[in-house]
């Protein structure tokens, strides 16, 4: 649904229509559109055209001269066809060149070339074309330049207006300007549409138009009513004085101190803990430090000990084993060597 502001004759901005959709939003169908103005165009057609035969011109009664002996071709008759002032052949004779074109191609034909003008932005609408009851070409015109968008004296393009049945102030007024055609809501046609660069309907030509092609009522929507403006501020006047704002609160000043007088202070944060002094000042002795573990001497010298207590309390005890880590070399050399060198070593 497309939705079209109304053009004012004061030029102050009114309300805004909702065109139906089924009407002004339709499918443009070029083909049935040409066939419908193509029988527009025939039916315009008066068909009274007609000519004279040889019977129905007058003269030519007599034979011209003798049949034979002449030289010359036979003849019958001066209104010949081939005489000046003769019959025509074949020529137009007076028919209607009207035709057949339902109802419903019509209206989709219509319905088609209102929404090509409304789609390219060349459909308007207007409230009235003049204020006042009597006709003013002057007011009309400067109206439809609003509404059109043009800027000259002039149109320069082809406007189609429809106006109401009844509204004999705005026919007269728009009926002596150059490049305006003005039809009834119920004259509008696929044609007229097509000739015209814009289309503007007057909203009471809107409203008939619409009711008639079955879209309904005329959908109105009021714009949004503007903000009010600020109120501007007071200017000083020699003599008055203007109201101020109120003054912010001034903040309470702190009490000085007066003479004899002790002034109250802010209770002072308690103290920290004091830190334990040296216990070299107190006279105690000071805490002995956890020993450290047994380093691995302490760890051999304890196993060398329990070794020899084995060896007195059991002769018949076999030794402990003791493995002792060999350097790289020997490790070479037992490695590589034989099983004697091994044994040596052991």
């Amino acid at each position: 649904m497309t939705t079209v502001s109304v053009v004012t004759p004061s030029g102050k901005g009114g309300a805004d229509v909702e065109l139906p959709g089924e009407i002004f939003g339709a499918k443009v169908n070029i083909p049935l559109i040409h066939q419908v103005v193509v029988a527009q165009e025939a039916a315009a057609r008066q068909g009274t055209h007609a000519t004279k035969t040889r019977g129905e011109v007058r003269g030519g009664g007599k034979k011209p001269y003798r049949q034979k002996g002449t030289g010359r071709a036979r003849q019958g008759s001066l209104r010949a066809p081939q005489y000046a002032g003769g019959g025509t052949v074949h020529g137009p004779v007076p028919r209607s060149y009207e035709q057949r074109t339902p109802k419903k191609m019509k209206a989709a034909a219509l319905r088609g070339a209102l929404s090509d003008r409304t789609s390219h932005g060349r459909l308007a609408v207007v409230s009235a074309f003049v204020e006042d009851g009597e006709p003013s070409t002057a007011d009309a015109l400067t109206v439809l330049r609003t509404a059109v968008g043009e800027a000259g004296a002039r149109l320069q393009r082809p406007v189609l207006v429809v106006l109401a049945a009844d509204d004999e102030v705005a026919r007269k007024s728009l009926r002596n300007i150059p490049r305006v055609r003005v039809l009834d809501s119920g004259q509008l046609n696929t044609y007229d549409v097509l000739v015209c660069d814009h289309v503007v309907f007057t909203q009471a030509a809107l409203a008939e138009f619409v009711a008639r092609t079955g879209g309904g009522e005329l959908v109105t929507v009021d714009k949004p009513a503007a903000k009010p403006a600020r109120a501007a501020k007071p200017k000083a006047v020699d003599g008055e004085d203007t109201e101020k704002p109120a003054a912010k609160p001034a903040r309470a000043a702190k009490p000085k101190a007066v003479d004899g007088e002790d002034t109250e202070k802010p209770a002072a944060k308690p103290a920290r803990a004091a830190k334990p002094k040296a216990a070299a000042e107190e006279g105690e002795e000071p805490a002995a430090k956890p020993a450290k573990a047994p380093s691995s001497r302490a760890r051999k010298t304890a196993t060398a000990s329990a070794t020899e207590s084995a060896d007195d309390s059991g002769a018949d005890a076999a030794p402990p084993v003791v493995k002792q880590r060999s350097s790289g070399t020997s490790r070479k050399s037992a490695s590589s060597g034989s099983g004697a060198a091994k044994e040596e070593q052991q």
